[in-house]
């Protein structure tokens, strides 16, 4: 097994029960849920195919929507997180330079570079899930509030988490 897959069994293995038992519970001012559990996906080697992308989000979402007994949101925000990585991770960076096996983080991508993407990535992901369970836009207001301060708190942690990963040289 690579090394890459340890990681991202070991991420998949500690975020997703994670996010059910603790961020599912950790709410502030009843508008702003922490979505950890989106690193895992943001971290994808940049060299993964698509398929296999998209097969790692929708497997992530489905694991969280059994746990948290969200019918297939999680899924499906997921998957579409996964599907569109490649194209977001080249908005911030060019095509030219060498990603053999390159996972997107501070170390490898820079902190202003990093920071877009996830941010966008993050972004992405919330508007994705608090659309589909909203499944209207009728309070309109309150769906962008959720989307704002979920992206805000779910960027502040899933950077510190990254942060805490850069090996000091």
């Amino acid at each position: 097994m690579s090394k890459t897959a340890i990681i991202l069994t070991v991420l998949f293995l500690v975020l997703v029960p994670a996010q059910a038992v603790i961020f599912n519970n950790l709410i502030l001012f009843n508008v702003a849920l922490p979505l950890v559990f989106i690193y895992l996906i943001i971290s994808l080697p940049v060299t993964l195919s698509t398929n296999w992308a998209v097969t790692i989000g929708f497997a992530t979402g489905l694991a969280v929507d059994i746990f948290s007994d969200t019918p297939g949101m999680n899924a499906l925000a997921c998957t579409t997180l996964a599907f569109v990585r490649k194209p977001v991770y080249h908005l911030y960076m060019s095509y030219d330079d060498d990603l053999s096996g390159m996972r997107p983080s501070i170390a490898t991508m820079g902190s202003e570079a990093y920071f877009k993407y996830m941010l966008t990535m993050v972004f992405i992901y919330c508007i994705m899930l608090f659309a589909i369970e909203a499944f209207q836009f009728f309070n309109f207001r309150l769906l962008l509030m959720r989307t704002v301060f979920s992206t805000i708190f779910t960027f502040i942690i899933i950077y510190a988490i990254d942060s805490l990963s850069i090996k000091r040289s």
